[in-house]
């Protein structure tokens, strides 16, 4: 049995052709993500460690921080360029940009820097209070929430980052 092709957003549509998906149904997708990154952070973990012959987890975290930025930007801005990760396309949710194309690559990079809106604030403005690390992830959390709920003060429901990328998030599990 083939794969179901997904519907390709028309050049000439108008964005306000296209559906925003929910709210639940996008931080669905994100947690998704986030598990299926787990596998992704293993294998490049084992990577560096063996590239770079590190014996300790703690030595050369940099680094290792380092290159998974940059792997993660390889990964999200490939994937984006082609129209989903994985768990974009389990729930059937599409990155175009604002006219319905699919993402040039500078522009899936763009989208990738601006999306470290969801983590980087919290961790800037508690790093110079040296907090435990659980106060630092019920920040994190709490950013979220905050982040994800301010989507609903755009005119259209898409994440900030995405304004600021030119890019949208569109359902295409309508016909």
């Amino acid at each position: 049995m083939a794969p179901e092709a997904l519907p390709e957003p028309s050049p000439e549509a108008p964005p306000a052709q296209f559906t925003t998906p929910s709210i639940a149904r996008r931080m669905a997708c994100w947690f998704y993500e986030g598990l299926l990154l787990f596998g992704v952070v293993f294998i490049s973990g084992y990577l560096f460690g063996t590239l770079s012959q590190t014996r300790h987890a703690l030595d050369n975290r940099h680094g290792l921080q380092a290159f998974l930025f940059l792997i993660f930007a390889i990964y999200f801005t490939w994937f984006w360029s082609k129209g989903q990760t994985l768990a974009m396309k389990t729930w059937r949710i599409q990155v175009v940009d604002t006219a319905g194309l699919r993402l040039t690559q500078a522009r899936a990079l763009r989208r990738y820097l601006f999306s470290w809106m969801w983590v980087l604030p919290p961790m800037m403005a508690s790093a110079p209070f040296n907090l435990s690390p659980i106060i630092v992830s019920l920040l994190c959390l709490a950013w979220v929430v905050i982040w994800a709920l301010s989507s609903m003060l755009q005119s259209r429901g898409q994440y900030w980052h995405d304004v600021w990328a030119g890019t949208q998030l569109v359902d295409i599990s309508k016909p």
